[in-house]
């Protein structure tokens, strides 16, 4: 993973990287706005943490910027904590709001915590399913079973979501979009055919009453 850390205080990256760097992660860096979009214009960068406060563009400004090149996840940095700049920096989508002095160890648990949240991961083992994400094909007990590409939405849909209750609203807009003209029955469809390609893992999937349904998986201590 591709981590860029942008602030106008090199004691401040050096501190960032050199925890970044232990947990392997691969580190960028730029000392303001303007250069660090030229970065995420040459290179692949999976998450941002940057500074607000900063010479020649500061981070909001740098992150609207990139976000019109790529929506890349956001840490900001800022010595305030006023609500008013936080609420200035999630309307602009960033993720993460952190506020210095910080613990570079809490930095990385909130750098991994996003990643894990909103970059999925190349397979998904849980129970005897196994989701490849990269080439969008799902086994059942290691073998291959054929979905069509909406089933496999909606299974991943349900799985990253597990424990959680859905409505087929939810699902609706969710996985059909919004204009969608069909009705609550496409959903029910579609769960009644993964249920029967899931085999002895159909029960995983939970009718919830009245409502839709959920993925229902606990770990095993």
């Amino acid at each position: 993973m591709n981590i860029l850390v942008v602030d106008d205080e090199k004691l401040i990256r050096d501190v960032i990287k050199e925890y970044l760097l232990l947990e392997n992660f691969i580190v960028y860096e730029a000392e303001d706005g303007t250069s660090a979009i030229n970065l995420v214009k040459r290179h692949k960068i999976d998450l941002v943490i940057m500074d607000i406060m900063m010479p020649k563009m500061d981070g909001y400004t740098a992150c609207k910027e990139i976000k019109k090149i790529y929506d890349i996840p956001f840490i900001m940095l800022s010595a305030r904590s006023e609500e008013y700049d936080k609420l200035i920096g999630f309307d602009l989508g960033i993720d993460d709001y952190v506020t210095k002095p910080f613990s570079p160890k809490e930095l990385v648990a909130r750098v991994k915590a996003i990643i894990k949240r909103k970059i999925p991961e190349d397979t998904i083992n849980i129970s005897g399913i196994t989701l490849d994400n990269l080439a969008h094909e799902v086994y059942v007990d290691k073998k291959l079973v054929t979905l069509t590409p909406k089933e496999y939405d909606l299974l991943k849909y349900l799985i990253d979501n597990k424990n959680i209750a859905l409505s087929r609203e939810n699902l609706l807009i969710n996985l059909w979009g919004y204009d969608y003209s069909g009705d609550d029955r496409t959903v029910d469809t579609h769960i009644k055919t993964l249920r029967r390609i899931l085999g002895k893992y159909r029960n995983l999937i939970k009718t919830v009453r009245g409502m839709g349904y959920k993925f229902e998986y606990k770990e095993k201590n």
